[in-house]
């Protein structure tokens, strides 16, 4: 560390997190990236195809956070680990990890493909149903994939390497469009399969950045130390139990909120084909530009682990709440883009008049919550350095669904005001969460 940022602390753990951070942001917004892709050009195909890709992008995101942050949990098992110099212990993490993405691969799966039944159930358009049916199908076929790069990203991080991370994922991405062009629009002798054509290209770019993963921890030198890639071990209970122990909170935040938004989406499927766009389009923007405090928020987690490591608690406390500033600082800037410039980013998506005004609206929307939204990831990431995942699942739990969800049903459902009301209520839960963990963070990063 250079001699300024020794004598000012706070500078010093500011230029660790957005060391760490950057490449993240990249690898985080490449990969964001996909699902916006993938909303880009299925606008081409109309509103009817941009309204199966939103509803089964909905459908699909419930299951594929909860497993995403099943394997999360390496993240911070692995930071610790390092911290500590016990570089043998990240690579037995990492290949417990395996077990659990099959687990809970088979049991996701089988949720996945329930879909239509579902659909029908909570009174989606039937016009709809169908293809968002079969673009569920089609992606599904990655998931195990993704949840294996996910864990083995998540190990990479751990030990502070996070530039191999934002290399897979801009590759995935290349891929991923590339794909997407070909199968959707029938190119190089493949059928146009339209919307079906974005869950094939999205799956298939997926296996593909698994095994580049898989490629580069094994035969980088860098990552000798640690002997992550190697045939399976046996199941270790001990290790298991200390994954799941975190993991299955991280999964259950992860869920909670993505369930929020993504029931959201579902309600807002029930009033047509056009509001249903409009409200996709706003949620892939505000999901991209989330990306940007998410990427400081696994800074945040692995800078935190790796001081609680080496023992030092006050600088890992000094660390999450400059974690947290920084990530409420970007989603700031965010919000002032948005208020300035939100007409002109829905018609980027579609030039449909009716989408794009009510598209606009929303946006506006999004610029009220992403101050709380990013204060509460930053305090979420500081919150898994310190290993602290239950109480902050407790508190997610009780505002997303005790008080945003009932309010966005109210609003948008009952009262009928439709996607306008269901967005504040979101923006109701996003603010108690924030408040609620950065208090937690207060607690729990207390002097002993």
């Amino acid at each position: 560390m250079r001699p300024s940022l020794r004598r000012y602390p706070l500078l010093g753990h500011a230029a660790a997190i957005l060391h760490l951070g950057s490449p993240l942001v990249i690898a985080n917004l490449a990969l964001a990236g996909m699902p916006l892709a993938d909303t880009l050009m299925a606008g081409h195909l109309g509103a009817q195809g941009l309204a199966a890709v939103a509803v089964g992008s909905s459908f699909y995101g419930l299951c594929m956070y909860c497993g995403l942050g099943m394997m999360t949990s390496l993240s911070p098992l692995a930071a610790h680990a390092y911290g500590s110099g016990h570089y043998v212990r990240v690579g037995q993490y990492a290949r417990q990890g395996f077990w659990i993405m099959l687990l809970t691969s088979a049991v996701l799966l089988s949720t996945l493909w329930t879909v239509g039944p579902f659909l029908h159930w909570i009174g989606t358009d039937p016009s709809v149903i169908p293809v968002a049916s079969q673009y569920v199908h089609a992606i599904s076929f990655g998931l195990p994939a993704l949840l294996s790069a996910h864990g083995l990203r998540c190990t990479s991080e751990g030990v502070g390497r996070t530039r191999p991370v934002m290399v897979i994922a801009i590759m995935a991405l290349a891929i991923n469009v590339f794909l997407n062009w070909v199968l959707m629009y029938g190119h190089f002798g493949a059928p146009a399969l339209g919307a079906v054509g974005t869950g094939l290209a999205t799956a298939s770019a997926q296996w593909c950045m698994a095994i580049l993963f898989v490629i580069w921890l094994r035969w980088h030198p860098s990552y000798a130390p640690y002997d992550i890639i190697a045939p399976p071990s046996r199941p270790d209970f001990v290790r298991l139990r200390e994954i799941l122990a975190l993991g299955l909170p991280i999964g259950g935040a992860m869920l909670a909120e993505t369930a929020l938004f993504s029931s959201a989406g579902l309600m807002i499927g029930t009033l047509g084909a056009s509001t249903v766009a409009a409200h996709q389009i706003a949620l892939n923007y505000a999901s991209f530009t989330f990306m940007v405090p998410v990427s400081l928020h696994s800074a945040t987690t692995i800078h935190v682990g790796h001081a609680l490591g080496g023992q030092d608690r006050a600088g890992a406390r000094q660390a999450g709440f400059v974690g947290i500033a920084l990530c409420g600082a970007l989603m700031a800037i965010s919000a002032l883009i948005l208020f300035a410039c939100h007409d002109a980013i829905a018609g980027l998506y579609t030039s449909d008049p009716e989408v794009r005004a009510v598209a606009g609206g929303l946006l506006l929307l999004a610029g009220v919550f992403q101050l709380s939204d990013g204060l509460q990831v930053g305090a979420m990431g500081a919150l898994r350095g310190f290993k602290d995942t239950r109480l902050p699942l407790a508190i997610t739990l009780a505002a997303y669904w005790g008080i945003g969800f009932p309010l966005a049903y109210e609003a948008g459902i009952i009262k009928g005001h439709g996607p306008v009301g269901v967005w504040w209520g979101l923006i109701a839960g996003l603010a108690v969460a924030a408040v609620l963990l950065i208090g937690r963070f207060r607690f729990v990063s207390r002097p002993a």
